[in-house]
Parts: C-alpha cells; sequence; structure tokens
C-alpha cells in the first residue's frame, strides 16, 4: 500500500504516528524530500503479549529498514536491520521522492504477529520522524567530541612540529653563519700567510742578491 507523509514545510518536520505490520510483509512509506536534507527516524516495534495483556517489545523482534529513491530507479540510499528499537538517519543526495519501508520478523512462536488482521495481531511499530532535524544523539555527540579532542590533539601536534621546525631553521641558519666566519678566518688567515711568505721570499732575494754583490767584489 503507498502510504504518502505530509509535505515539508520550511524548517524542521516531525511526524510521529504507529501503525500495524503484517509478518514479513513491508510496510512503505513515500517522502518528497529536498536536497541535503537530514531525516532521523526513531522506532520501536512491539508484539501483543498474553500474559500482560498488552504490546509489549522483545529481543526476539528485528526490523529491516530500507530507504531507496524512487527517482533514481530505487536506488537504495539505508539498508539495515534493528532490534525492536533503535533509530536511521540519512541525508538526500539529491531532491525527489523516496520510499521509506520497514519489514519486521519475530522469533517469539506467536502465530497473531503474522497477520494484522487478526485480534491484536501484527507488530505494532511506533515510528518518530524528524524530517529537516537537528537533533544530534547522544551518541553522535560523543563522536563529535572525540573528533574534536583528536582535532585538537592534532593541532597541538602541528604547533610541536612548526616549534620544531623554526628551531631546526634557526640552527640551521646559525651553522651557516658560524660556516661563514669560520670560511671568512681561513681566507684571513690564508691570505696572510701568502702576503707574509711573499715578504719572506722577496727578503731573502733581497739577501741573496747583496751576498752574490759582496762576493763579486771580493
Amino acid at each position: 500500500m503507498r502510504v504518502l507523509l505530509p509535505l515539508l514545510m520550511l524548517g524542521s518536520v516531525a511526524h510521529a504516528l504507529y501503525f500495524f505490520l503484517d509478518g514479513t510483509q513491508p510496510k512503505c512509506f513515500f517522502e518528497e524530500l529536498p536536497k541535503d536534507m537530514l531525516v532521523v527516524g526513531h522506532y520501536t516495534a512491539e508484539e501483543w503479549d498474553d500474559n500482560t495483556q498488552s504490546w509489549q517489545k522483545h529481543d526476539g523482534i528485528s526490523i529491516y529498514i530500507s530507504v531507496e529513491e524512487v527517482f533514481d530507479n530505487d536506488h537504495r540510499v539505508v539498508s539495515q536491520r534493528g532490534s525492536s528499537s533503535g533509530r536511521f538517519t540519512f541525508t538526500s543526495a539529491e531532491p525527489g521522492e523516496h520510499k521509506i519501508c520497514f519489514t519486521p520478523s519475530s522469533n517469539s512462536g506467536r502465530t497473531g504477529w503474522l497477520s494484522a488482521l487478526q485480534p491484536n495481531g501484527g507488530i505494532k511499530l511506533t515510528l518518530d520522524l524528524a524530517i529537516g532535524s537537528s537533533e544530534i544523539h547522544s551518541t553522535d555527540k560523543t563522536k563529535l567530541i572525540d573528533i574534536s579532542e583528536r582535532v585538537r590533539d592534532l593541532n597541538a601536534r602541528l604547533l610541536d612540529i612548526r616549534r620544531e621546525q623554526i628551531f631546526q631553521r634557526e640552527r640551521e641558519a646559525e651553522f651557516r653563519d658560524q660556516s661563514e666566519s669560520t670560511n671568512s678566518r681561513v681566507v684571513r688567515w690564508m691570505f696572510i700567510q701568502i702576503v707574509v711568505l711573499g715578504i719572506t721570499c722577496a727578503w731573502q732575494l733581497s739577501h741573496l742578491r747583496s751576498f752574490f754583490i759582496k762576493q763579486k767584489l771580493t
């Protein structure tokens, strides 16, 4: 059966309702969504308990949830199996009609859950669907806090690396200046040695010349 949920209004829209599911038969809703719209759904599945004479959830109930983009050849964007209560989320990638389906199963052994037409039969599913929701679940908050802490830790590490790089550049600049200073002193010392050697050679030549002149005179 084709069930249409009300069209979106501006802002966040929440649909809270309950309905009955036949066993192993999917129940689908169609919702027209704009692009980049967040949808958050909370559900609770219950089965009639003859002992308590009331609808109760138990561990044997599971719900298969699927979301398909009708406009894109029923491209499936959500496929998950949950327990008797849980949540699902998705964001519309493109504007268009989306089909949201729920398929129950139960291992209670009670045959009444297979048909909602029987008295107290079927599975009672309570659905709270928030469209355009700004809600953040506590687990998501924890994840965001963890991510925020990791980002701060990474930023601190980046600052440490940057300080280390600056220190290494300063060390390199200091070593370069020291090397240039040493090279300059070596060059100056070599120049002084060459000058001294030149003066010594000139003096020796002059002395030898005077010696040879005296030898000729004698």
